[in-house]
């Protein structure tokens, strides 16, 4: 096993090392987290661009040197022209999951960056943004090798992703996918970061990049309009908080399912000591995991029209309650309702004075909605498909309505001072991923890099299926497994000893002490950790 990388003063981890060394390339000019976030956020949409895009939505926690920690929201809503009536009218029972009418939600991230920027300029940093952007623009134009993970991923609704306006002509070459390491370059993305570089940020949503946008989408036959654009927002929301024996947490309120990873950790942390990787380790963690998802499934929605307040589920007395509730020798049923299993990238930043970001970014499947906007270059997300067209459901479709999101950006800070930022990709199990890498190092001790290489299991369902099974990396001690069928749970392999499908995640954690920085991201990835 390798060590954990230690950076005396700075360090950003991401599943692309490129969007790393720009994160750190960013920090050594003298900017700050936030601003190398952002440099990050643009190359990572440039250099992974299976995992996210500028065409989808993102979540950022920021903890400020001086202790504050806030929640940006910059998450799209359903455009005006998406109604349950006119996907009935088009003989849709559910939301497709790929093509025009997928692409249903306006792209968020963007929009995120400009308001993170004016929390940036707030705590002194002052790079100008064709600085930041500059890295990501010079990758899409002149190319970068494409990354043996993403060769390597198999499309779900291939044959629909292939038909999507613009996917072939973006990620295909005389009929078939780019090979691992090939040089790919993306002209019009190239152009459209450019314009953003100059014009500002704004432009994605009110000016010339919007425009030309707006008449893609009609060109495409989207149900979102420039009207739909101008309307976008970025809120700034309290982070929800919960406390554990040694540290407080943080996460997304929602849409975000931030809650959920709180009152996993939050539970299995009542449970008591477990000894690390024992059946009634991994039982309490899948347990704590079905406790949470009935609440998530219960109160998880756009934040304006939630019906409970997520902060009274991590109250001490509620949290104690979950793990009460949880059978130390006994699996729980536990019905689970069909999410995809999402493709997303998580990427952390803490720079020389210890401001810290966790952050998300993400198109919902991998490639999204497989919509690449020929006059732009923007590959649009599929982030919709969260929505049902039941209008008695949890989440209906509505113009104007944010969907359900299971992006989420954890953080903690420990009685001692230390500062964590972590998270992962994972569609449906990121918070249960999270979950996981949290308690290998912060509650057993293990080194991040170990933390983040041990085998992991995700409580979800396979593609097509009907029913959750307990997905596991085949290098679990057989015993073990054995152990967790005898005790009802429905254990099946992912077939491989890692696999994305258990999620790429990272860590970094901050000592006060001397204001080094320990950090890395997943082998499952193709990325990193780079500082300073």
């Amino acid at each position: 096993m390798k060590d954990t990388p230690v950076f005396s003063t700075a360090a950003a981890a991401a599943p692309h090392i490129l969007a790393a060394e720009t994160g750190r390339n960013v920090m050594a000019m003298g900017g700050n987290a936030v601003e190398a976030m952002v440099a990050m956020a643009a190359t990572v949409a440039v250099v992974y661009p299976h995992m996210n895009g500028i065409g989808g939505d993102a979540f950022w926690l920021v903890r400020e040197k001086n202790g504050k920690v806030r929640a940006l929201e910059a998450a799209g809503q359903a455009g005006s022209l998406a109604t349950i009536e006119r996907y009935r009218a088009s003989g849709y029972d559910v939301i497709p999951s790929r093509g025009a009418h997928a692409a249903l939600t306006v792209p968020g991230a963007v929009g995120g960056w400009a308001g993170a920027l004016e929390l940036a300029a707030a705590m002194g940093g002052k790079l100008p943004l064709r600085d930041l952007l500059a890295e990501a623009v010079r990758f899409a134009k002149d190319g970068v090798p494409m990354t043996p993970g993403e060769a390597g991923y198999a499309l779900k609704d291939e044959a629909n992703c292939l038909a999507a306006p613009g996917f072939a002509d973006a990620f295909m070459r005389e009929g078939k996918r780019h090979d691992a390491g090939e040089i790919r370059r993306f002209p019009a993305l190239a152009a459209t970061l450019d314009q953003l570089a100059h014009a500002g940020l704004a432009d994605f949503y009110k000016g010339d990049v919007a425009r030309e946008i707006a008449g893609d989408f009609e060109r495409c036959g989207l149900f979102v309009t420039r009207k739909d654009l101008e309307a976008f927002r970025t809120h700034w929301r309290e982070p929800l908080v919960a406390k554990i024996p040694g540290a407080t947490l943080y996460n997304q309120p929602p849409p975000s399912q931030g809650l959920a990873q709180l009152v996993m950790l939050g539970a299995f942390a009542r449970l008591g000591d477990k000894e690390p990787e024992s059946f009634e380790h991994i039982h309490a963690l899948v347990e704590a995991t079905k406790r949470a998802w009935r609440i998530r499934d219960a109160v998880v929605t756009d934040f304006s029209m939630l019906t409970h307040d997520p902060q009274s589920f991590l109250t001490d007395g509620r949290l104690a309650k979950e793990a009460g509730a949880i059978s130390g020798t006994k699996a729980a049923p536990f019905p689970l309702p069909p999410m995809g299993d999402g493709d997303t990238i998580w990427m952390g930043c803490i720079d020389a004075e210890g401001n810290a970001v966790s952050y998300i970014q993400s198109l919902f499947w991998e490639y999204g909605s497989g919509v690449v906007l020929p006059r732009t270059g923007i590959l649009l997300q599929n982030r919709g498909r969260s929505f049902s067209l039941d209008p008695k459901s949890k989440n209906p479709l509505q113009p104007g309505r944010k969907p359900f999101h299971t992006l989420n950006t954890p953080m903690a800070v420990f009685d001692d001072g230390r500062v964590m930022s972590y998270g992962s990709m994972g569609g449906d199990p990121q918070p249960q991923i999270g979950t996981q890498i949290f308690v290998r190092h912060a509650m057993h001790g293990v080194p991040i890099s170990e933390a983040l290489d041990r085998p992991r299991f995700a409580l979800s369902l396979a593609w097509g299926a009907e029913k959750a099974t307990l997905k596991v990396e085949d290098r679990f001690d057989p015993d073990l497994i054995r152990a967790l069928e005898r005790a009802g749970h429905a254990v099946e392999s992912f077939g491989r000893p890692y696999s994305s499908a258990a999620g790429h995640a990272g860590i970094l954690v901050r000592d006060p002490k001397n204001g080094s920085v320990s950090a890395d991201h997943d082998p499952r990835a193709d990325g990193g950790a780079a500082g300073l």
